[in-house]
């Protein structure tokens, strides 16, 4: 998570020096959405609990 954040504050320090069109700013979204993305993922693909857990 905290990547995911990070990548965020850099997103918008460049966005907000840079322009929001720049291409390191759309590169650096890029990067984040795909961060997203890979946090939901493993986050709708993990079980909350063990099956071997359940008596």
């Amino acid at each position: 998570m905290q990547s995911i954040n990070t990548k965020r504050q850099e997103m918008i320090h460049l966005a907000m020096n840079k322009g929001f069109t720049n291409k390191e700013t759309v590169k650096c979204s890029k990067e984040l959405d795909s961060l997203l993305d890979l946090h939901m993922k493993v986050k709708t693909t993990t079980p909350l609990y063990s099956s071997s857990s359940i008596g």
